[in-house]
């Protein structure tokens, strides 16, 4: 695919993807990570997502930092950037054809989930908050989606909605520090990475705002499942794409 139009899908991809993230407070990486894996592969996906990804978490994490809970945040971080290594030695040591499907089995489990929205018993112990962690640092480092553990677990503790986004933003935002510094260690974010990421960012931005300026106005239960079915197609795609 010539980079013209490769340049412009991703800019397209990334800016849907923002305006869900600004909206919801999760789904970006879903929504990138697989599809800029199907047009550009594992290896310079999982790099380039991680900027974009890091980018994104910074700035929402400037909309919700006041209704940020430490509480419920520290056992989850904690453990997530602890399994985020185990993740990028994944990513390093695994077969991009293992790997593409197991990523395509996690989005389809997580939008079955989602879809399904069962009410399920209410977590009182923020214990299973580190396994949450150790999960989405693992998905994290390999995948760049460390988000369905942390979901699942927050609906799960009924946390109100500006402390679920401000939980999630600030938890992503801890990983996506050590992603990325440890894809510059490896020596991973290379000239053309930077060159796709000067693409994404304005992209980016543009789509937070977007979202932003639509918080008030979406129909969110309309919105959530649509979402929900886009992540099934595209885990589907991964499955079929093998």
């Amino acid at each position: 695919m010539a980079w013209p139009l490769t340049a412009a899908l991703i800019g397209t991809i990334v800016f849907l993807a923002a305006l869900l993230q600004a909206l919801s407070g999760f789904g970006f990486t879903l929504i990138v990570m697989p599809l800029v894996t199907l047009l550009i592969g594992l290896r310079t996906a999982a790099p380039l997502v991680a900027l974009a990804g890091l980018t994104t978490y910074t700035i929402n994490i400037v909309r919700f930092h006041q209704a940020i809970s430490w509480r419920e945040l520290l056992p989850i971080a904690v453990a997530s950037a602890a399994a985020v290594p185990i993740g990028l030695w994944v990513l390093g040591h695994v077969n991009e054809a293992i790997i593409r499907p197991v990523l395509g089995a996690v989005l389809i489990a997580y939008a079955v989930y989602s879809l399904l929205r069962p009410t399920g018993p209410r977590l009182r112990s923020r214990g299973w908050g580190v396994l949450a962690g150790f999960l989405a640092g693992c998905l994290g480092g390999a995948y760049n989606t460390p988000g369905p553990p942390v979901v699942v677990y927050g609906t799960l503790r009924r946390w109100p909605k500006d402390e679920f986004r401000a939980i999630l933003q600030t938890m992503f935002f801890v990983n996506g520090v050590i992603i990325v510094t440890s894809h510059a260690v490896a020596r991973h974010l290379t000239v053309d990475i930077w060159k796709l990421y000067l693409v994404a960012a304005p992209a980016l931005v543009a789509g937070i705002a977007s979202g932003s300026l639509l918080d008030r106005k979406v129909n969110r239960a309309g919105f959530h499942t649509l979402v929900s079915v886009l992540i099934l197609v595209t885990g589907l795609s991964l499955l079929i794409n093998t």
